[in-house]
């Protein structure tokens, strides 16, 4: 078995005594059938209520730009969880039909979206950075506005919502099209913060994914004013993605939105995290940027950025979007 690294340095360090043996299942090809908040149990849910205030303005143009990668974050949790009795978690649900949420269109804008300076993607209206604090230490991740009864939910990684295990960040704030310290459609304090239970009590990298529901911004709600991605969980393994984020450790700077593409393969160095890779070499800070199946960002996202492995890696892993992920979307989605 090969360690990985962190995406600080690109890449989270996984302990070998946290493993836990799951068995990746066939991919669904049942039909699309509607999900409801009440089709799941909210103890499988970890949520915590936001109640600071003065978030937005905490987050300076300089304290965006010192905070660290949060990708360190996931390290921490796997060397906890490693000296820890190994807990089995349960296995993700593939046999489960897909489940597709539709995207939600943004109402016109009086603001006009500056286009790239210096990078590889066009700023993107529903990606964005997303920053927070924990323990004292101020941390960046990337993050996308997607499609949600409540108009006002962020999908990311699960370790850039909890230490996995450990406490749920504060000041959690999410910066859509963030492009060379600008917030062209202004910056969003969340007031939730929900993640699957198997990554906030275990740190269980298969179900590496949170959502944060973000408050009103003058009177207005997030999809309104960025749009929201439509969403797929339970969907075929192997499909081909286009994935988002803002890379910030070297040689990337995180003030610009970059992309990966490719076909997604099974990670052969930890099968049981039943997580897919795909070609990319984004490094910390692209932590919780979206996975879209297809080749542009009005596709359905499916994944997140997670991990890959050591300095120099050439593949991001994210999470199979199955039941245990679709449950903590549907709770936060419904908040």
């Amino acid at each position: 078995m090969r360690t990985p690294k962190t995406l600080a340095t690109s890449l989270l360090t996984l302990s070998a005594a946290a493993l836990l043996a799951l068995s990746a299942a066939g991919a669904a090809t049942a039909s699309p059938a509607p999900v409801k908040a009440s089709d799941f149990s909210a103890s499988d849910v970890a949520s915590h209520t936001v109640t600071e205030t003065g978030t937005a303005g905490y987050w300076t143009a300089e304290r965006m730009r010192n905070a660290v990668p949060g990708d360190v974050l996931a390290d921490k949790a796997m060397k906890r969880n490693g000296k820890a009795a190994a807990k089995p978690a349960a296995a993700p649900l593939e046999g489960a039909a897909p489940s597709t949420v539709e995207a939600t269109a943004p109402k016109l804008q009086s603001q006009a979206l500056q286009t790239k300076a210096n990078g590889s993607e066009t700023p993107v209206k529903h990606i964005g950075k997303v920053f927070f604090t924990l323990g004292g230490t101020n941390y960046v991740c990337s993050g996308n506005s997607v499609s949600s009864a409540n108009k006002s939910t962020v999908s990311t990684a699960g370790h850039c919502v909890n230490e996995g295990p450990g406490a749920f960040a504060t000041k959690f704030t999410f910066v859509p099209a963030y492009l060379n310290g600008a917030a062209p459609y202004g910056m969003w304090t969340a007031k939730a913060l929900y993640a699957p239970t198997q990554w906030s009590s275990g740190g269980d990298m298969t179900y590496d994914t949170g959502y944060a529901v973000m408050s009103t911004l003058n009177g207005q709600y997030l999809s309104d004013v960025v749009g929201g991605s439509g969403l797929q969980f339970n969907a075929a393994r192997g499909l081909s993605y286009k994935s988002y984020g803002y890379p910030a450790a070297a040689p990337f700077n995180g003030e610009s939105l970059k992309s990966c593409s490719g076909a997604a393969t099974n990670d052969p160095y930890n099968p049981q995290f039943n997580t897919q890779g795909i070609p990319c070499n984004m490094t910390g800070g692209s932590s919780g940027g979206p996975w879209f199946i297809g080749s542009s960002s009005t596709g359905y996202q499916n994944s997140i950025n997670s991990y890959g492995y050591g300095s120099n890696s050439t593949k991001m892993y994210g999470p199979y979007w199955g039941t245990v992920i679709q449950q903590a979307y549907t709770t936060a989605a419904a908040s």
